[in-house]
């Protein structure tokens, strides 16, 4: 486009063609244009006069104008006027005035053209850039159809409704290949704006994807009937989705799966075959965990939630397929629960038990001086510890089958005293260690924490303010901490720091001035 040699009104048009081929808007073009002009005024005129181009947005007509500013105090003598001076020109000017003065009409060479017309292309790309970028920005989570422009290194340059996209080789499922031309549907992962312009990155392993899959073929799930609550993916191989209605009559997983599997089929065909196991979602953590390692039946769960971790037992010709190829099935089961899952056979757990009870069996005998009858019992009830023995209510105790008051009394006395004197043998060798008062006295500390300090070389103050709260959880014996109590047992320790920076401002206006020599 050589805007030396259009007319007036071809200028106009040319703005119209060049609006509607891009996509922008017809003002932004006709800017770009006025900008072009100023900048080849300016290469005619000299760089430093404020050249002003309009053109009328009816007639096509240009106007060139040489623009001086009135100013209290001349940084510019091209751009810039005295007040002084503007008055002699004209009395009515002022400070912030602009003094327009018409210039001919540029008669335009081959090379101040070609600037022209670079200056009018960089800003018109711009303004493209712009637009996609606030037409994408918040299109993020969306699938777009497109086709494939190029493919460079693995990864797929997707042209899409008035814009280009990139999907990454990375973001593409495995053994998937594309050929320029073909046709490809995506998820919308991220939109950004850069230098080289916005970057729209696609993704076809994304769990999002199959979400919004199920959106597109699953009617109930469009209209927000039916939720899907968490997707799980192994790209290319596996995945897993947990569903749930709002209406009693639809059966959420029927529903997704569809008249001889047509909904869930298109699904997998989008997917390369990817297979999909649709399960019943379940607020109960325990009965979600059970679907979510579906095909494999479940024979008892454990929950731990302080730890997050869920233990699941299972028959043992079922461990394989709880665990699946690769620990496949268990892992996808956790990611689609959030639960960490461990997998026993029963007769693991069994052993695992049998191993439990014979410890604290043991462990009751030795402390208490019974016979394993009664160890047994004890175990039985539910306690593992000589503590929750000695400060249990007496008549939980007596409660006990086949104990009484008298039995129970020994027991809590006997538990009492062994309790005692292992607190005295752990304070004695917490003094042998060089564990200071000062590091027993932090709330929350126990004799066993102590010695363990100690043996770990943390005898003072100083030495446990030092520690992380990672560093401490590693010392201390196990379960003793968490990481919140871990790190205010620290932060109680580190008080003193401040303490005794504060010290010298407090007394600093009592203090005697030091002699001089």
């Amino acid at each position: 486009m050589d805007i030396a040699t259009q007319p007036k009104l071809e200028l106009i048009q040319v703005a119209d063609v060049v609006a509607r081929d891009k996509g922008i808007d017809r003002e932004e073009v006709l800017i770009a244009m006025e900008q072009a002009i100023q900048k080849a005024g300016r290469s005619k005129y000299g760089p430093d006069h404020d050249i002003r181009a309009t053109i009328d947005r009816r007639t096509g007509e240009i106007s060139l104008k040489r623009c001086t500013t009135v100013v209290e105090e001349i940084e510019d003598e091209v751009s810039q006027i005295t007040l002084d001076q503007a008055k002699r020109i004209d009395p009515a000017l002022e400070l912030g005035s602009v003094i327009e003065e018409p210039l001919p009409p540029i008669d335009f060479g081959r090379i101040a053209a070609q600037t022209a017309k670079q200056v009018i292309v960089q800003k018109v790309r711009e303004f493209e850039r712009q637009r996609q970028f606030e037409e994408y920005k918040d299109r993020a989570g969306e699938i777009i159809n497109g086709v494939v422009k190029r493919v460079e290194y693995g990864n797929v340059t997707v042209e899409i409704q008035r814009a280009e996209a990139i999907l990454r080789r990375d973001r593409l499922l495995p053994r998937e290949t594309f050929r320029q031309g073909d046709r490809i549907r995506a998820y919308i992962e991220d939109v950004r704006s850069e230098p080289r312009g916005p970057q729209i990155f696609l993704s076809r392993t994304h769990p999002e994807f199959m979400r919004q899959l199920f959106r597109q073929e699953v009617p109930e799930v469009y209209d927000g009937i039916i939720e899907i609550k968490a997707v799980a993916r192994d790209p290319g191989s596996r995945a897993k989705i947990a569903v749930i209605s709002y209406d009693s009559s639809i059966d959420p997983v029927g529903a997704c799966v569809g008249m001889r599997g047509s909904r869930v089929q298109a699904v997998v065909g989008e997917l390369q075959g990817e297979k999909i196991d649709i399960i019943p979602w379940s607020e109960d953590p325990a009965t979600f965990v059970v679907n979510a390692l579906a095909p494999a039946e479940v024979s008892k769960v454990v929950l731990d939630e302080d730890a997050g971790r869920i233990e699941v037992v299972v028959p043992d010709e079922q461990l394989s397929l709880a665990i699946g190829r690769r620990g496949q099935n268990v892992r996808l089961a956790s990611m689609l629960t959030g639960w960490d899952i461990d997998i026993l056979t029963e007769q693991e757990e069994s052993d695992r038990r049998k191993e439990e009870f014979r410890v604290r069996s043991d462990t009751f005998i030795t402390a208490l001086d019974i016979d394993d009858v009664i160890a047994g019992l004890l175990v039985a009830e539910g306690f593992t510890s000589v503590e929750e023995i000695a400060y249990v209510d007496l008549e939980d105790l007596a409660d006990i089958e086949g104990f009484d008051a008298d039995i129970a009394a020994e027991l809590q006395n006997r538990a009492l005293n062994h309790v005692e004197a292992e607190r005295a043998r752990l304070e004695e060798r917490r003094r042998e260690l060089g564990v200071t008062d000062e590091v027993a006295e932090i709330e929350g500390m126990t004799p066993a924490m102590l010695v363990a300090l100690g043996e770990k070389g943390v005898k003072t103050l100083d030495d446990f303010a030092d520690l992380a709260s990672d560093e401490l959880l590693e010392i201390v014996p196990a379960d003793s901490l968490d990481e919140e109590q871990a790190s205010a047992m620290i932060m109680a320790a580190r008080a003193h720091w401040f303490d005794d920076e504060e010290a010298p401002a407090a007394t600093g206006e009592e203090a005697e001035p030091e002699p001089t020599a």
